[in-house]
């Protein structure tokens, strides 16, 4: 099964403005677990870098089987 298919990936602001106005935001990212709605990892980043992040993860989630992103990316996370 592909990881977008097992996975639910959630990204929520620490304010509304936009990274460009305000340097000191940060972004939270989450991958959620859909059988069961258990977080299976969680960044807590600056705006630039959630983004970044996002992208990657979108990426390997729509390429990658759920067992392969989770050894990728479970290391990774904090």
């Amino acid at each position: 099964m592909r990881a977008n298919r097992a996975y639910h990936l959630i990204a929520s602001r620490d304010r509304v403005a936009p990274a460009f106005l305000d340097e000191d935001r940060r972004d939270r990212v989450e991958v959620v677990s859909i059988d069961d709605g258990e977080v299976a990892m969680f960044w807590e980043l600056a705006a630039r870098d959630a983004s970044r992040l996002l992208r990657d993860l979108r990426t390997d989630m729509a390429g990658m089987e759920a067992e392969a992103f989770l050894a990728k990316w479970l290391p990774r996370s904090q």
